[in-house]
């Protein structure tokens, strides 16, 4: 036998070619050969090589290891080592690592049953048949009388098969004989072939290739067999059922005959039993190969992967009916079949009424970024409208997003982020329900948990009880299943829900997670050890959560991130409509879409499906009570709509209780309560009533409860600071979070509250906070309304960053004051940029409503907004919109729906009030579109009804160019093509501080341009890797410029004294020319002297900059005495 197995000790490496004696494999340390082995980079195949190429005939013979308590490894030392890898975390790891190789070549399912012959491809046939059967005559030997001396050969352990085959031999697997006769005989029946008679044969085999069934069912007519007795040797018997043929007459190639199946009875054959199992481990038919029991770690496909086939259990005599018997066998143990149906038809159960509309949402492609150049802290980054990446394969696309940024036993981590009530849970629970019918194959299992159930102290935790025992239903929880999920985790998704809750606990990424499943620790360290891809290493984790603080930077290193969009308008009707349908009330669709749109702001905030709902159940109510119904016109009134009736039952303190728990729970993070926190049964028993909280079951014996919305909680958190005599007054103004706080700020979780206090503190008290506590009650908000109304009063709009701004117009509209919003108005810069703020339909709507009952003109930069093409069109569209600018692309894209709607008129004052003074080129996609304005143009130039220059390219002064060393120089040649159409510009910067490095061909191309550009005052060419080729090319070209360019920057290139000698020839003829830079570069005193002595007849020039490391620092010191314009 050729053992591969390393030496306990020393170098794994083989020996020299001189010697033919191979180690024969020791239980040893671990810290010696194996590890050494395990941790190197030798090719395991081409050590199987290196073994086959081994001439037998020339060397030693090779000793087999035919004794299996003397020079195997048998069961008891096998167990003995399994327990030393898990004692040695390195070693486990390692291993860890070879079971990935292992899961690796075996995760083909068409393969699976091949696996053991693709391995014996490599190890070489003739090795494989010559172990199995010196092993199993050595194995007969002993169980028969012993044999007199001079029956035996010299040397038991060093006999050479040097015969030639002279019969076939089946081994179960293999049949194996002579190609002498290469005729092909017909085939017989698998019953009749396997009753020849056979006799023992000792002979050396020749080598034989193994090759792959082909998927045809008839292969008896292909079969060549060779006459002659047949010796029955079943050793492999754990292959797919079928026979192949593989001849290879004239190439001294054995005929093979492989056959799967259990042999009749009726052969003649004596028995021949087949190497012993290991003791009280099914499944390992060698004493070399562990069972699946013995490694429960290693992956499912290596080992398990023919788990539910019994040896033997096929009859040979099957034909058409063997591949339809085998499909019908059992995908899994019964237990874990058991689990999977019922995890599926729970999953199944939807849930009844409202609850159960299903509106598909889009889910777009993001990325995070940082919210300042100074903050840690990490944001959902604004993308322009047309750099959205929508997942238009749905689901499927979301799943796989990740597949090719991780190895198959990689844990995938997508993140589903998105702001408060934008469907994010009904997602995942979507999720769930399409594996529960049938439409994500590729898993087995699916865990959804919502994150408010994993609120549990103590460190006794597993695994099993994350997935078994702390989701919303308990599962049975069985070993087996476990141990299953344990082997296969890739075919397990698991999804966290509400993943902020889990916020306050930060440093998930950083905590000890350890890679056993069988450790107790804490909630959090189970999932740091998920996040760390430590635990269940191989799965697919699908987080949702909101992107705020700290988490924001957890979620970075997630594979992929996507970000739910909402409803849009469409969506929104759809949902509506759908919503009284389930309700039975058809005939008041068509009056709800009236009511909804005659309130546009609430029809902006409808792209919320949270707020969507609470709109359809008021209008349900409203269209009930048969008065002339109406809407209110804030997110105060709508809240007040709801809880009013439902306030006018409660029991006495109720509300003011549940509004109390409400703010506590938000400012630690958590939306989840316990029965026992409601003041008393009374109130709990109205609260799940009348809707305000949902029942959300976790752990047995702890029933939670949740508020029904996030934006409800928010509602009843801001009830409580208007209500409560805790709160002070002079600490309120700091609940509204518009102004920066350097100590201690304001952690505003829950981020609707602004709006909601302003909105109870101002709106009248008979229709608001009187309506929900009585006016008695509410009378304690007076005093807190005049402290709000004096800070609202002193802020400075002017002075708020945009996002403040946007925060400060909602509260004011919220307040229905005409006071607080005139004053608001008033001060309102006439420059508004919201550059880089997330613009939603929200605040387009009251940012347009703010700008025109303003009265004054107005531009806006609406720039990295994420801005809605129908929230485009509006804000630009007003009269008191003079200018604007956005992204090019989304302004292209209006342009052109308004062409296609025949807006004509609009379309002409949009294209008047659109610009792009200044113009900066961050990347490949602004060059682009760049271009596309400029063709835009042209194609308005040839054009006979649309004649005329566009604007935004006539007026365009300066153009900044930064795309740095890598794509600058792929980018420069599209600028330079669509420079000429700017006949106005003046400003034209190629530096940036990551050099663009155009080069001296770039510089050629920039060139040929100087004709056009007659209005050119300040070129910038610093930092662009220009030689000597360059400057002279740049110096023929500069004349052309004489009568505009005033500043020629050439900072910290490579011209040398040639460049600087074109330059100063040119210099005198550039008479408009006032500064010349060209410092840092690599001339010497020569080429300073010519620029110096060119400078004396430039009298027109006021600074020549040329200060350089290789000028000698005594000539530039006389150069500057000669000339103070020198620097």
């Amino acid at each position: 036998m050729r053992c591969l197995a390393p030496r306990p000790a020393g170098s794994y490496l083989p020996e020299p070619q001189g010697s033919g004696q191979c180690a024969t494999m020791e239980l040893g340390p671990l810290e010696g050969g194996y590890l050494e082995l395990l941790n190197s980079s030798a090719d395991p195949l081409q050590l199987y090589h290196l073994y086959d190429r081994m001439d037998l005939a020339g060397e030693e013979e090779i000793e087999l290891c035919s004794e299996p308590d003397t020079d195997t490894i048998n069961c008891e030392q096998f167990s003995r080592l399994l327990c030393d890898m898990e004692a040695d975390e390195e070693t486990r790891e390692t291993y860890a690592s070879i079971a990935e190789l292992d899961q690796y070549v075996f995760q083909d399912s068409q393969l699976e049953g091949l696996g053991k012959d693709i391995f014996i491809e490599h190890i070489g046939l003739e090795e494989m048949i010559s172990e199995s059967v010196e092993v199993l005559e050595d194995s007969g030997r002993k169980s028969q009388k012993r044999s007199f001396p001079e029956e035996l050969p010299a040397d038991l352990k060093h006999r050479k098969l040097a015969e030639p085959l002279a019969m076939p031999m089946v081994t179960g697997t293999f049949l194996v004989g002579p190609v002498s006769d290469s005729s092909a005989r017909p085939c017989p029946s698998p019953p009749a072939l396997f009753n020849k008679e056979s006799t023992p044969s000792q002979a050396q085999l020749e080598d034989a290739v193994p090759m792959p069934a082909p998927p045809s069912g008839s292969l008896l007519s292909c079969l060549s067999v060779p006459a002659g007795p047949i010796q029955i040797i079943p050793t492999l018997s754990t292959l797919p059922q079928g026979l192949w043929h593989i001849s290879g007459a004239g190439t001294g190639v054995s005929s093979i005959l492989i056959y799967q199946g259990e042999m009749t009875q009726a052969s003649q054959a004596p028995p021949v039993h087949s190497l012993p199992k290991s003791p009280d481990r099914p499944g390992s038919t060698s004493p070399f190969a562990p069972s699946a029991a013995d490694l429960p770690s290693m992956p499912e496909p290596a080992l398990t992967s023919r788990a539910n086939m019994t040896e033997g259990s096929v009859s040979p005599t099957q034909c058409s009916g063997d591949q339809e018997a085998s499909s019908r066998l059992p995908k899994w143990p019964e237990t874990v079949e058991q689990f999977h149906h019922s995890l599926r038809d729970r999953y199944q159960a939807k849930p009844a009424g409202p609850e159960g509309i299903l509106v598909e949402v889009d889910l777009v492609r993001v990325r995070l970024e940082r919210s300042s150049s100074k903050s840690q802290e990490r944001e959902l980054a604004s993308l322009d409208w047309a750099e959205r990446q929508p997942a238009r394969g749905g689901l499927a696309e979301v799943l796989l997003a990740a597949s090719d940024r991780q190895g198959p036993r990689e844990t995938q981590v997508i993140a589903v982020l998105g702001k408060a009530g934008q469907g994010k849970s009904h997602w995942a629970q979507a999720v769930s329900w399409a594996w529960a019918d049938g439409q994500l194959p590729q898993y087995d299992f699916v865990f959804c948990i919502p994150c408010h159930c994993l609120d549990r102290p103590g460190n006794t935790y597993r695994l099993q009880d994350l997935l078994f025992s702390l989701g919303p239903q308990p599962l049975p929880m069985d070993d087996e299943v476990f141990s299953y999920i344990l082997r296969r985790p890739d075919r397990v998704l698991l999804i966290l829900d509400a993943f902020e809750e889990r916020e306050a606990q930060d440093g998930f990424v950083h905590s000890a997670g350890g890679p056993l499943s069988s450790e107790p620790r804490s909630l959090r360290g189970l999932l740091a050890g998920l996040l760390q891809r430590k635990l269940l290493r191989g799965c697919t984790l699908l987080l949702t959560a909101r992107p705020r603080g700290r988490l924001a930077q957890s979620l970075s290193k997630a594979d992929a991130l996507f970000e739910v969009a909402g409803f849009s308008a469409q969506q929104a009707k759809t949902y509506m409509l759908r919503y009284f349908e389930c309700r039975g009330a058809r005939e008041r669709q068509k009056r709800a879409l009236e009511l909804l749109q005659a309130q546009p702001f609430l029809l902006s905030h409808s792209h919320s499906p949270s707020v969507c709902r609470a709109v359809c159940r008021l209008s349900e109510t409203l269209l009930e009570l048969g008065e002339e119904a109406e809407l209110p016109s804030t997110l105060t009134g709508l809240y007040v709509g709801l809880l009013g009736p439902a306030a006018r039952e409660s029991p006495p303190g109720a509300l003011v209780g549940l509004a109390r728990l409400a703010w506590e729970l938000g400012r630690r993070h958590h939306s989840s309560l316990q029965e026992g926190q409601f003041p008393s049964a009374e109130a709990r028993a109205w609260a799940v009533a009348q809707g305000l909280v949902q029942r959300a079951p976790g752990a047995p014996g702890a029933p939670e409860l949740a508020f029904s919305s996030f934006l409800l909680q928010c509602f009843l958190g801001a009830v409580w600071l208007a209500l409560s005599s805790e709160i002070k007054d002079k600490e309120l103004p700091q609940y509204l979070a518009l102004t920066p706080r350097k100590k201690r700020p304001y952690d505003n979780w829950l981020e609707a509250v602004p709006r909601f206090l302003v909105g109870l503190v101002f709106q009248p008290r008979a229709r608001c906070l009187g309506a929900l506590a009585g006016l008695v009650a509410a009378t304690l908000a007076d005093r807190k309304q005049k402290v709000l109304n004096r800070y609202l009063k002193r802020l400075q709009p002017g002075t708020l960053q945009a996002g403040r701004l946007l925060e400060l117009l909602h509260c004011t509209h919220e307040a229905l004051d005409s006071g607080l919003w005139q004053h608001v108005l008033q001060g309102l810069p006439t420059q508004l940029s919201f550059l880089g703020t997330r613009l939603t339909p929200p605040d387009t709507h009251v940012l347009g409503s703010a700008l025109v009952a303003a009265g004054r003109d107005f531009s806006l930069d609406l720039r990295s907004t994420g801005i809605d093409p129908s929230g485009l069109g509006s804000l630009v569209g007003l009269s008191c919109v003079t200018h604007f600018r956005a992204a090019l692309s989304d302004t292209v894209g209006l342009w052109e729906s308004l062409q296609q709607r025949g807006e004509t008129k609009l379309l002409q004052a949009l294209e008047e009030k659109f610009t792009i003074e200044p113009f900066k080129a961050k990347s490949m996609k602004d060059v682009e579109d760049l271009g596309n304005l400029v063709q835009i143009q042209r194609t308005r130039s040839s054009s006979e009804d649309m004649a005329g220059e566009l604007p935004a390219v006539r007026d365009l002064k300066k153009l900044e160019f930064a795309l740095g060393p890598v794509l600058g120089p792929q980018a420069f040649p599209k600028l330079v093509r669509i420079l000429e159409a700017f006949s106005s510009l003046q400003h034209l910067d190629l530096d940036s501080l990551s050099e663009n490095k155009i080069g001296d061909e770039g510089v050629a191309q920039l060139s040929a341009t100087f004709p056009q550009l007659k209005a050119l005052e300040t070129l910038n060419l610093s930092q662009n890797n220009i030689s000597d080729v360059g400057a002279c090319q740049l110096a023929k070209a500069l004349p052309s410029l004489a009568a505009s360019l005033l500043r020629l920057s050439l900072y910290n290139n490579c011209i040398c004294d040639v460049g600087a000698e074109s330059l100063a020839h040119v210099l005198p003829d550039m008479g408009s020319l006032r500064v010349l830079d060209v410092q840092y570069n690599k001339f010497t005193a020569a080429g300073a002297q010519q620029l110096a002595a060119s400078l004396r007849k430039c009298p027109h020039m006021e600074t020549l900059a040329m200060w350089t490391p290789t000028i000698p620092f005594g000539v530039q010191e006389h150069l500057q005495q000669q000339d103070s314009r020198i620097s």
